[in-house]
């Protein structure tokens, strides 16, 4: 394990790494005061070493590490990498191509939904890793020598994880299933975090179109705020205040102050200004501009135990096929198979298909029956 804190010794370090196949990679950052991750630590191991990157080492050009990530001859694998690529992306304004993520794997594979990385080392490797040192603080210096060991066993055991799980998708003949699943966690538009569509991540449950063009007015500002300022958005104003002010849409600091929700002043501050404006605009917004809401609509007479019976068959078809019914199936795709045989969802499509979705049309058309055999349930050909 070599700790790297110069240009130099990284470029020489991403030379080696870049001579082989694949490497693993973790990163250590810090989130809960900022907007934007602030990147403490970057952990890579090839088949033959394994190197932790002090990213706030005074002087340190990370761009040998980015080189590396955009490298397409070398495999980039991590586990539950969607933050580690934000991060990548955010800084650098890349995606690491090609990727390969163990969680999304070893749920093809049957090692449950969303499985955790300590998890996964304890069933592949029977090695338990000690977590104590996870969420200490990695932006002092220096780091501890538990911190040190922490951070590169987050990426010696994940080489040894990569090599079963890929053995394991190659014999089984689902390296294909895999790879559709990174198209996803590779693509640009995963991380975008567009002041316009900051609305969409509120659980406000909004009614009139006024509502939703003040919403979208004072979450978009927020967003452009809290980014510009490097805040988190609950620093600046709180979801839950952004609703209220959704449904109220005060447009002066008399009817702004009303708002309980408002810590007293608010309506004075430079923030209030900006709030006020965003409603008015919001107010006047052609409501022909807005974006639609898909509202949830109630399942047809009958539709329910039509779900309850594609549920079973969901699970039954994971726990024969060894997979996580979660990467075959979501609730929301067998209520809309359940009332459209031709309903537009992933569990329709490709290899879901084939494994899940034809027999769920054919349960439907009653071409295929469940029935319990030995305490288990199967599934009955009909004629």
């Amino acid at each position: 394990m070599d700790l790297i804190t110069s240009t130099e010794a990284l470029a020489s370090a991403c030379e080696r790494l870049a001579r082989h196949p694949f490497v693993t990679v973790d990163t250590e950052f810090l989130r809960e005061t900022t907007f934007w991750p602030k990147l403490c630590v970057v952990q890579v191991a090839s088949p033959e070493e394994a190197i932790i990157i002090d990213a706030l080492a005074e002087g340190l050009d990370l761009d040998p590490l980015y080189r590396l990530m955009a490298d397409h001859k070398v495999m980039k694998v991590f586990h539950a990498g969607r933050q580690d690529i934000e991060i990548i992306w955010h800084q650098a304004r890349l995606i690491p191509h090609p990727v390969f993520d163990t969680q999304v794997a070893a749920m093809v594979l049957g090692y449950g939904d969303s499985v955790s990385y300590d998890q996964l080392v304890q069933r592949v490797t029977g090695h338990a890793i000690d977590k104590s040192s996870r969420f200490t603080d990695w932006s002092r210096r220096p780091l501890s020598q538990a911190q040190l060991t922490y951070a590169v066993a987050d990426v010696t055991h994940l080489r040894d994880i990569f090599l079963k799980l890929t053995a394991d998708l190659d014999a089984r003949g689902r390296g294909e299933w895999v790879g559709e699943e990174m198209r996803v966690l590779t693509s640009p538009a995963t991380y975008e975090q567009s002041p316009d569509t900051a609305w969409e991540r509120l659980k406000s449950r909004v009614r009139k179109p006024r509502e939703l063009a003040v919403l979208v007015e004072v979450a978009a500002w927020r967003e452009r705020e809290a980014q510009t300022r490097d805040m988190p958005r609950g620093r600046i104003v709180k979801d839950e205040v952004i609703a209220e002010i959704a449904v109220q849409a005060p447009q002066t600091p008399e009817k702004l102050a009303e708002l309980r929700s408002l810590p007293k002043g608010f309506e004075r501050s430079r923030f209030g200004e900006a709030v006020l404006e965003a409603v008015r605009k919001g107010v006047a917004r052609d409501p022909k501009t807005l974006p639609r809401i898909e509202r949830d609509k109630p399942l047809p007479n009958g539709a329910s135990a039509t779900v309850e019976l594609l549920k079973v068959l969901l699970r039954m078809t994971a726990e024969q096929n060894a997979v996580a019914a979660k990467v075959i199936a979501t609730t929301d795709d067998l209520e809309r198979i359940a009332v459209d045989d031709a309903a537009d969802v992933p569990a329709m499509q490709g290899w879901r298909r084939e494994l899940f979705g034809e027999r769920a049309l054919a349960l439907k058309a009653g071409r295929l029956a469940l029935a319990v055999d030995k305490g288990r349930v199967v599934a009955v050909e009909r004629d």
